[in-house]
Order: structure tokens, then sequence, then C-alpha cells
């Protein structure tokens, strides 16, 4: 008989992915693991395989939370300058917090690519969705007259994208909100 499993794996995932983000994949032991969630080896690997599989659940809980509440709040703002530049700002300020942990999923990018596919399948299905969200704002703003259209709406969301990745990676370098929010300005006069 099968033993039932004794700890909240949603919980073990959330703190999992907490720890993964401050300090990346390498740098976390299985024995960290462990002792940050306060379960055995033995309890990790039968709920998640193995320190892999727990990783990929922390990075589609990262999706799932802060990615999804991104693309929420950009696709329920009226207006579009507004709009991006709260995803960009919050983006930012998430980025900066503990010292400057950056994004986990554009760490993981950095860290675990091109030798890891599947977290290449991941981070790249997180931008193209952001992307899809960004193209279909941009498009229905450039209906309106709101942004220039000497821009291709589908160009412009990618290069939003583009300058969000290395937004978040200075982050990592100048953990200060107020030394890169004037970048959103640059970025956001390509919409005129």
């Amino acid at each position: 008989m099968a033993r039932t499993r004794e700890f909240d794996t949603e919980a073990a995932v959330s703190r999992a992915m907490e720890l993964f983000w401050s300090r990346g994949y390498e740098a976390t032991s299985v024995r960290e693991l462990t002792q940050y969630l306060g379960i055995g080896q033995g309890s990790l690997y039968a709920a998640f395989g193995d320190k892999d599989g727990l990783y990929r659940a922390a990075l589609e809980r990262y999706r799932t939370t802060l990615g999804v509440a991104a693309l929420r709040s950009l696709e329920e703002s009226a207006d579009v300058r507004a709009a991006v530049r709260t995803l960009l700002v919050e983006r930012v300020r998430i980025a900066v917090e503990q010292g400057g942990r950056g994004c986990l999923l554009v760490n993981a990018a950095c860290e675990r690519l091109p030798g890891d596919p599947s977290i290449g399948r991941l981070v790249r299905d997180v931008q193209d969705a952001t992307r899809e969200a960004l193209t279909e704002v941009l498009s229905a703003a450039a209906g309106r007259g709101e942004i220039a259209p000497r821009h291709d709406p589908g160009t412009l969301a990618a290069f939003l994208i583009t300058f969000l990745n290395g937004l978040l990676v200075s982050a990592k370098v100048t953990p200060d909100v107020r030394a890169l929010e004037p970048l959103v300005e640059v970025a956001l006069a390509a919409l005129d």
C-alpha cells in the first residue's frame, strides 16, 4: 500500500519557487531544498521525481501566478501607454526585490539555455503569450489612433518583450527601480 503524502505539494512548490528564484537552479542543492521545504529527500523524489521536476513545477507556478497577473492587468487597461508602462514597471519592481533577484523565467533562460530544450519551450511559451497579448492590445490601440501606425503591432510587441528581458537582466545588475524606470519611458517612445 502506498503511503499518503504528508506535506502540501502546492505550498512546497511555492516555497521552492522562492528558493530557486533567489539562488538559481545550480546553486540550490537537494539538501537545501529539503531543509527549506521541511520534507525528506524521499518525499521530494516521490512527489516531483527529482530536483529538475521540482524546478519545472516552480517555473510553472511562477508562470500561472505572476505571468497571468501581468497579462490580466495588460488586458484590463483602457489606455495603451499606461498599460505597457504598468507592465514594464511592475516587472522591474518585482525583479529588484531581495537585492535584485530578477525574473525567474529570464533567470532560467540565462542559466539553463541552450542546454535544456524543455526549459526553452516553457520560457518561449510564456514570452509568446505575452507577445500575443501585447500585439492584441497594440493592434486595438493602433485602430483607435492611440499609437503611431509606422510599426507593425507584432513587431512592436516583440521589441517590448526583448526590451523587458534586457531590463530584467539589468535589474539583477542594478537593483534600483529609480535607475531603471526612466528606461521604460525611452521604450514607450516607440509607441509615438
